[in-house]
């Protein structure tokens, strides 16, 4: 449960302009709460308390000590195609793992997942204020197609690579690059996780 020393009024103002929802506290010792992608913030006095199974984009939105460069890995798996599948990913700092996760998706095709995984680490990545992101998937097919060397045919896939674009004009600089899976191994294990779990 991470637990964030900041001031509870700039948290607030950074949720609200990320468009998150603030409402009151639910106690007298409760400033605020707000919840985002699965997590729950609670602001105290000089701290804010993260709960949730998957934290790591709302602690992201919660801290002010964004920039910096971050490599980002992510993988999808579907059992069957379409069948139930999931999605992994892990962004990574010089300091280590900076936020990582995992979850069932519902049914889809395995490139579908691949790119709602990519999705989910563009948005974990931004979230964390990261100004460039260096990517990493081991599935030829999205990579090539964000970058425009293939074509989308599926029209969903075009919608999806749509939304990645988007997310990557987020920062000030980006790269997409296909690596085998042994490299993308943490992002294809979390995606196989929650796809077991």
């Amino acid at each position: 449960m991470p637990v964030i020393e900041c001031d509870p009024e700039a948290a607030h103002e950074r949720l609200e302009a990320a468009g998150v929802a603030v409402e009151p506290g639910n106690t007298d010792h409760e400033r605020w709460r707000a919840t985002h992608d699965g997590a729950t913030a609670v602001a105290y006095d000089g701290k804010v308390v993260v709960q949730g199974a998957q934290p790591a984009r709302l602690v992201g939105l919660l801290r002010d000590d964004g920039g910096g460069r971050a490599h980002v890995y992510f993988d999808g798996a579907a059992r069957g195609n379409p069948g139930p599948a999931a999605v992994g990913w892990v962004v990574v700092t010089g300091d280590g793992i900076a936020a990582e996760g995992g979850e069932r998706i519902g049914r889809a095709t395995n490139n579908q997942a691949e790119y709602e995984a990519l999705i989910r680490a563009l948005e974990a990545a931004a979230d964390l204020g990261y100004d460039e992101v260096a990517v990493r998937g081991d599935s030829e097919l999205i990579v090539r197609q964000v970058r425009g060397e293939w074509n989308a045919n599926d029209p969903t896939l075009r919608e999806k690579r749509v939304r990645v674009r988007e997310l990557l004009e987020r920062f000030d600089e980006w790269s997409l690059e296909h690596v085998p899976r042994e490299i993308n191994s943490r992002a294809d294990e979390l995606a196989n996780e929650a796809l077991d779990g």
